[in-house]
């Protein structure tokens, strides 16, 4: 993957190179789906935040859980969540909009002081398309969606998950590279400069 490629996967619509990762454990909740997809839901986040080298804990000392995964067939389901309007500010103008969309996911996020990921709040509408995913492929798509701030348009033309020859879905390995590159030590848990591509890169192996 060069520079340019990853720099685009950070470009967000407006043209601004926004990159932030978590800076804390991750403590997971998931709404919405019974006890083997559960299951499968939090296999795969703890399967991506291995790979980053996040913590997951049970409890976040600040917020309790910081990462809500919640599954749902239509998005009136979340007006009735209670206090969720206090933790996403204009929440029933967000859900028209979802609604007038005909959109199937979408993913808010909160920044500390330092811009480093606390926490994010996952929703995913089970449309027809979705319905139709395996549960494994769709929770390791939403893991990996999450463990980074990625651009609003990083996948929108090719999937963060490739298959292998015996037809198994997985994580595509230039992103599992890059996933692993971002939580180097070394590196900020936020960068606003296009030129933190080419430190992805360099400890990816590769400039180019």
């Amino acid at each position: 993957m060069t520079h340019d490629e990853i720099a685009a996967l950070f470009t967000r619509s407006d043209g601004k190179y926004t990159f932030a990762r978590w800076g804390r454990p991750i403590a997971p909740v998931v709404f919405g789906v019974d006890d083997a997809t559960l299951g499968t839901v939090k296999g795969a986040i703890e399967a991506v935040a291995r790979l980053a080298r996040l913590e997951i804990t049970e409890m976040d000392p600040e917020l309790g859980v910081n990462l809500m995964v919640f599954f749902l067939r239509d998005w009136d389901e979340l007006r009735s969540v209670p206090d969720l309007d206090r933790l996403i500010p204009d929440l029933g103008s967000l859900l028209d909009r979802l609604q007038a969309s005909g959109a199937n996911q979408y993913r808010v996020f909160r920044f500390d002081g330092g811009n480093a990921i606390r926490a994010a709040f996952v929703f995913v509408r089970l449309d027809a398309a979705l319905s139709a995913v395996p549960a494994e492929d769709l929770a390791l798509a939403q893991a990996v969606q999450t463990v980074l701030l990625w651009s609003d348009r990083a996948f929108t033309d090719r999937s963060p998950l490739g298959r292998t020859e015996a037809g198994h879905v997985i994580l595509r390995p230039d992103i599992g590279d890059l996933v692993r590159a971002a939580y180097d030590p070394i590196l900020p848990s936020y960068a606003d400069d296009p030129a933190h591509a080419l430190r992805l890169a360099a400890r990816m192996g590769r400039v180019a």
